[in-house]
Order: structure tokens, then sequence, then C-alpha cells
């Protein structure tokens, strides 16, 4: 287990929740302080993409033990909403182009967004898993705003060198990426090393 760690993590309308479970499982594996928002598209994400008719944490972390805690999105009023919340980053998984833009924008009328510029400003590092395609000028504007503001952008676009076979390959990929950039151990297998590499699979 890793040394104790404080991760804010936001869930957003944008197609992609098994990304955000996997992320999660990956941090509450590691032993990681979870402090999770999600927006009300968000959770309309969780109920048509995980079947989800509540925020189930349990279900999120993939085990009763966890140390999740969940914030609602309109209290900006937060602990994550100010400075004095150390934390060890934060990661908007998935990002959806609305979320993307009013962070660019530097809007601050959800806790999301007062989250993520509260990051910016106390320099801390701010990830952001967009999931779209294609991607709209003002998505490519935001995305030159965000990274000269020191923002990672790391769209959901995994890798095939590991000539994944599952659905489940692919989405640890993804969450494994989050992981690695965030700093949080983990066991996925999700690394080039040509020693390991599968034999290529054969579409028909």
């Amino acid at each position: 287990m890793m040394k104790h760690m404080d991760i804010v993590t936001a869930i957003t309308g944008a197609s992609g929740a098994l990304y955000a479970q996997r992320f999660i499982q990956g941090l509450v594996a590691a032993g990681v302080n979870v402090h999770l928002v999600v927006s009300p598209l968000g959770r309309r994400l969780l109920h048509d993409e995980l079947g989800m008719e509540a925020i189930d944490l349990t279900m999120l972390a993939g085990t009763d033990n966890h140390t999740i805690t969940l914030y609602n999105y309109n209290d900006v009023g937060a602990k994550i909403a100010s400075g004095s919340f150390l934390h060890d980053g934060m990661v908007i998984i998935p990002a959806s182009s609305n979320t993307l833009c009013q962070v660019a924008a530097g809007l601050g009328d959800n806790l999301i967004c007062r989250a993520a510029a509260v990051a910016l400003k106390e320099r801390r590092k701010l990830i952001i898993a967009h999931r779209e395609m294609p991607l709209s000028p003002m998505d490519v504007t935001a995305y030159k705003i965000l990274t000269d503001a020191g923002v990672i952008i790391a769209p959901c676009n995994p890798g095939y060198y590991l000539n994944p076979t599952t659905v489940a390959e692919v989405i640890d990929f993804v969450a494994g990426k989050m992981l690695d950039l965030v700093g949080v151990k983990h066991s996925f297998d999700t690394r080039w090393d040509p020693k390991n590499l599968r034999p290529p699979v054969k579409i028909v």
C-alpha cells in the first residue's frame, strides 16, 4: 500500500462510465482517499451505462471497504472548493466538452468547476480525461488555454499495442494511464514492454 493520498475525482456527462469506475477502483485498491463529485449528467451517465438508480459507492469502488467521500455538486462551499484543503491532484473522468470549456473559462458555479479552479490557482495537478470525438473549435481552444495553464489533457484514447482481447483490457489501459498521471501505483497491465506483447488478434 502506498503513502496516504487524497485525490479529487469528478464524473461528468460524457460517455465512459467504465473509465471512471475502473479509475476509482484503482484509487481504492491503492488506499487513496477519494473525494468524489458527480454532475447531474454524470448521474445520468452512471444510470445509463452502469445501471445505477442512485450513486452506488460500493459499486464504483468494487468493495465495501473504501474511503470515498461523496460531495454535493451544488455545494461550492465544500472543503474541496477551498485552497486550504490539501490534496494530491484532481481528475475529471470522463470529462464532457461542457465541463472542459467551463473550466477553461474559469467558471466556478458548481463544485466540479470550483474545485478545478482551485487546483489551478494553487498549482496542483489537474488532469482532464476528455471523452469526445470529433473536437469542436471550442474544444481545441479550451485545450490550448488549459494546457498553457498547466492542466494535463488526457483524452480517453486507448492504445492497442498490448493486443487487448476484451473491453475490460481497453478500459484498464485508459484507467491505468490516469493512475500513472496522478502518481498512484497500480497493477493494471497497461505499459509498453516488447517482451510481453501478445500475438496480434485476428479480426474475421
